[in-house]
Formats: C-alpha cells, structure tokens, sequence
C-alpha cells in the first residue's frame, strides 16, 4: 500500500470541498466603578481573501471598486504573503479597516471577485476622551505575537498598551468557526451539515473597573499643562480610583486607519504621553518620605513620641549643613512633620546607621533600614495590574560599600536619603501606596486597576493584605502629624471643613530646573475613604501644585463636587507649568486634541529654595 508522507494533497482536497471561515468574538467591554460604559465596540470589516480560490480575478474593476491604485493592490498582496502564517489555502487579509463606501460598493459587487470575502471585527470606541495610559488599546498582530501564542493569526487584533494589554486574554474571548461546503464547480453551497460542525465564537470577558471615571476625568482636568502624575486609591481595597498621567492624549487617536500616524506622533512628542508617569516615573519623593522615616525610629527603638532634636535652621553634622526653614526648635516627631523639618530626619537616621552598639556597622544597620522601605512597597514593584511598572530604587549597603568601601562610610555619606533625596526614587504609585498604609495603620492591598472581571470574579493577588512590621501606635503619631499640617503646617491651604485630611508636602530637589512639587494624603482621618499622592514636574513647593490639586481630588471623591472651591479648581486647570513653544504637536499630546494651556501666560516663575526646605 503506497503512504504519501506530504499532507498536501489531502489538503488540497480537503480545501477543495470544504472552507474554514473564522467568525471573531465580540471583546470584552470596559466599565467604571459606578457601571458607566468607558468602552465599547464598533463593527470594522476587513475584505479578506484564500488565494488559491482566486480564478480570472478583474484587477483593475477590484481596485476601481476599492479606490486604489494597481500599486497599491500590489502592495497589499505582496504584505499579505509575507505573513508568518500564510498558506494558498486559507483565510488571509488582504484590507483591513474598509471605509464604509468601500464595504457599500464591495457588498454589491462581491460576487464579480470568488475567493474574496468580507469579515466582520470590531474597532474600540470610548464614551470619554480619558484615561488613556490606563485603557490602552488594539493593534493588529506582528510576527511575534503570532510566534507567542498559536491563538493569533495573520490580520488579528490584540491588546498594545495598558488594560488592553494586561487583560488580553480575558478580554479577546474565543474565535469561532464556520465550515462552508462547495460544489464540483467550487461554489459555496452553504454550511456543512447545516451548520452542525460550526463552532461559534464567544465573547470575550468584561472589566469592571475600580476607577472612577469622573474623578479621572476630573484629575485630568487639574494636570492641565503640566507633567506629571496623581494616584488615587482606596485604602481599604487597594482599588485605584484614578491614575493620570500628564501630558495624556485622546484614547481614539489609536484607532482605525490612522492609528500608525497617530501612533508615531505620539512616540515623537517631546513630552512622551505615552510614558505613563503614574507608574512608570521614578522620582525623588522628597519630604512625602519623612512619615516613613520617624515610623522607622521609633520602631527600632532609635526615638519615641517625645524625642526631641535641635534645628538650627537645618541639620548641622561635623561640617554637613542640610538647610530647613524657621520654626521652633527642639522638636519632637509630630511637629517635625507638620512643619516638614529636616533636621528631626536627618538627626533620626543618623543615630540608627551609626549606633553600632546595636547594629555592628553603619552597613548592618543600613539593611535593616532598606527592610522596612521594602515593606512600604518601595524598591520593587507593587505588581499593579498595569504593564510598564518601574520599581524605583532604594539603594543597599553593596551600592553605598561599592562607592565609598567597605563599611568606610558613615550616616553623614547618605543622610539625603532621610529627606527623600539623594539617590531614593519612587513611582507616585507608591507614594500613594505609602499614604494608604498610614491610613490604614500598617497595611496595604496590592493596587489594582480592575475591580472584577465578569464570569471570574476578583484576582487573589487583589485581595490580599501585605503588612509592615511596625506597631499601630507608631502610625497613630504619623497620622497626627499629618492632620497638623493640614490643619497648621506645611499643607494649610489644603484644609477642607468636616473632611479631616491628613497629608504631606515633598519639594523635591531637581538639579535639571526648578523642583518637583508633591503632596500625599488621605481622608478622612479615621475612617479613610482615599488616599492620594500628586507629583508635578517643575511645580516648585509643594504647597503650590501638590496640595491644591491634592485636596480638590479628595473634596471631589467625597463631596461629588469642589462647591466653595471653584475659583481654585478653576486656577489650577488654567495654570501651566510649561510653555506652550514647549509642548510640541497640540493634537498627540492633548488628552481633547487642543489641550492648549488655557492662559498662557499663567506659568509659574516663583524661584524655589535649593536646600531642601520646604513650604
């Protein structure tokens, strides 16, 4: 008996009888925390082609009906079989995203061209013009994709950037499946045992979201002309009510056939929109780090609530001068971060790294120091469901060993590190995080963006608390410290009757241009609904941007409104912080495609201390 060893011919025949037609899943929607529609679909066609079904094909009626030239055409066929997956004898795509005139003229003509046909897919589309780092988008497949997972084929689509991204596979749901039965002349004479071997596709899952889209929109609104992030989050949950990111663009510029253009402009924006600066920026967190620190101290034994240390308008330490800004001195730990001092922090780290009674060498202790930040979500990624996350950095003693020697430095090598500064970077995701753990007195939940996911339910890794080592006691004294600056200190003008914020300013040293301005607080004090964190680039103190817009988001997410406050939300949304010469195409890197600095003139000029202090 002769074997063939090739399955060409029994290909060959099987195609010759029978055709495959993949029918594609409706993708999963996207919703808000309160059920509002953020995302939705809409039907796209594509003219698709089994080129070996092609016979006396009229090239130039094809392209009249198209409305391209033979180049074009040409072009088309010649992408088309450099697909990864291509082969004669299935369904390939020859045209994606037909414009409506040419699905209209091709429906009425389809029948002049055999082997050619129309598949239905689905373009994304968005009720609002937000929340573009987060939701991300669809693009078709490259050769990679395909090579990474046997799902894609030639001409599908999959999710590029955030919950598009992460979520892809919940979202893309499963093909589906048509097997049409022709006759001895080739034509299509319908299903295959009347449709009883089709498999039908199913719909991908749906997001419901912890975001709350108007607060969002809201944030967006207040970064206005300026670069920079706000991170909002449920204490409680770990759900992220907000993530914005500045400058940020208009979701619908990346979709459809215009997405490549769009796309590049993006790219080659001078302010990278693309960059998602809630969690992909790592910045000095400046004095929004000092609450961490005196929860340090005193749980190390180094201070208590009482422990007082001189300020002689800064820290003053064998020829070190850290500066700080006049108020009483001594002062004790609750004071020292109402009035954001630097000394208290400065003295603070430096009777832990150099007690070697305690811990052998200012190495030792400083491993022990780095144990606890890694606790506060700092020095590695929080795992947001997000992709992109930067992990910051907290340096160990090897980093610190590798530039000075081997245990050959002391506390005054590093004492920036005790106000936010010189080598600590974090994401505003964490520093938010590190609101939310002082507002819960010792925990966290990992930060997550998705709420639940329909038909699954809620991830486990969203539900699970990640506790510090520090006493609830020690948080109390945060806490307070926190509600004295907004009631008396450094974050005054951020004071809302009946919502007792708690918060605290970072000016963050910035040695390309003028400082960083950073806020990070929670609401209320004691039953904490919120917590946030602010970073503007260039803003200067962080009573200037950080605790405005700090505060108007926690006014809006309790209140529903900022009533009292208007003038305020107003300035800020009109405020820049750059030049408009400066911004680069209004249409890529707008979040409306105008996103002009309302008053152009509104930059901000005032000239910030560059010793640390802060206002």
């Amino acid at each position: 008996m002769l074997q063939v060893g090739e399955t060409k011919y029994k290909d060959n025949a099987y195609s010759n009888a029978f055709v495959e037609v993949v029918t594609f899943p409706s993708r999963g929607l996207i919703y808000d925390r309160q059920g509002r529609l953020i995302v939705y679909n809409k039907p796209a066609y594509d003219l698709v082609m089994i080129p070996n079904d092609v016979h006396s094909l009229d090239t130039l009626d094809l392209c009249n009906t198209l409305q391209i030239n033979k180049e074009e055409f040409e072009g088309l066929l010649k992408k088309m079989k450099r697909g990864r997956d291509y082969s004669g004898y299935t369904q390939q795509t020859l045209l994606s995203h037909l414009t409506p005139e040419q699905h209209g003229r091709l429906q009425e003509k389809l029948y002049r061209y055999p082997g050619l046909s129309i598949v239905q897919r689905i373009l994304r589309q968005y009720n609002y013009n937000v929340a573009a780092n987060i939701l991300g988008d669809i693009r078709e497949v490259n050769n990679r994709d395909i090579e990474n997972d046997s799902y894609y084929k030639s001409g599908d689509y999959t999710g590029d950037l955030g919950l598009e991204k992460s979520y892809e596979k919940f979202l893309r749901g499963r093909k589906g499946c048509e097997i049409l039965i022709r006759d001895a002349l080739g034509k299509i004479k319908g299903h295959y045992h009347n449709g009883q071997n089709d498999i039908a596709p199913i719909a991908g899952n749906d997001l419901h979201l912890s975001i709350d889209i108007e607060l969002q929109q809201f944030g967006e609104e207040l970064m206005r002309g300026k670069i920079g992030a706000i991170v909002a989050i449920e204490p409680k949950t770990g759900e992220i009510l907000a993530l914005v990111s500045s400058p940020s663009y208009d979701p619908s510029l990346l979709v459809g056939k215009e997405r490549g253009n769009n796309y590049m402009e993006l790219v080659n924006n001078n302010f990278k929109p693309l960059f998602d600066r809630s969690i992909m920026a790592a910045y000095p967190p400046g004095s929004t780090f000092k609450p961490s620190q005196g929860l340090i101290f005193e749980q190390e034994g180094i201070t208590n609530v009482n422990t007082a240390y001189p300020c002689h308008r800064g820290y003053i330490s064998g020829g070190l001068k850290v500066g700080c800004h006049g108020h009483g001195s001594p002062i004790t730990l609750e004071p020292a971060i109402q009035t954001s001092c630097n000394a208290y922090f400065c003295w603070g780290l430096k009777h832990l790294l150099d007690n070697r009674k305690k811990y052998g060498n200012t190495s030792k202790a400083f491993e022990v120091w780095k144990k606890y930040m890694v606790e506060f979500g700092y020095g590695y990624k929080l795992d947001v469901d997000l992709p992109g996350e930067s992990r910051g950095f907290i340096p160990n003693s090897a980093f610190y060993n590798k530039i000075y020697g081997e245990d050959m430095w002391t506390a005054n090598a590093v004492i920036s590190d005790a106000i936010g500064q010189g080598e600590i970077l974090a994401t505003p995701l964490q520093i938010a995080n590190l609101s939310a753990i002082i507002a819960n007195r010792g925990y966290y939940v990992t930060p997550h963006v998705v709420r639940n996911i329909a038909g699954v339910g809620v991830l486990k890794k969203c539900v699970q608390k990640h506790y510090t080592r520090i006493s609830r006691e020690y948080y109390e004294h945060a806490v307070k410290g926190m509600r004295m600056s907004v009631l008396g200190g450094t974050c005054k003008s951020g004071n809302v009757a009946g919502l007792d914020i708690c918060g605290k300013t970072g000016t963050a040293q910035n040695p390309h241009g003028r400082d960083h301005s950073a806020f990070m607080g929670f609401a209320p004090m004691n039953d904490p609904k919120i917590a946030v964190c602010v970073y503007v680039e260039n803003g200067g103190w962080g009573a200037t941007f950080g605790v405005p817009i700090g505060s108007l988001m926690i006014e809006k997410y309790l209140k529903g409104n900022v009533a009292g406050r208007e003038g305020l939300a107003s300035s800020m949304k009109s405020t820049s912080t750059y030049s408009v010469k400066a911004y680069g195409s209004a249409k890529s890197a707008s979040s409306r495609g105008n996103d002009k600095p309302a008053n152009t003139q509104n930059i901000v000029k005032k000239e910030v201390s560059k010793n640390g202090t802060e206002q």
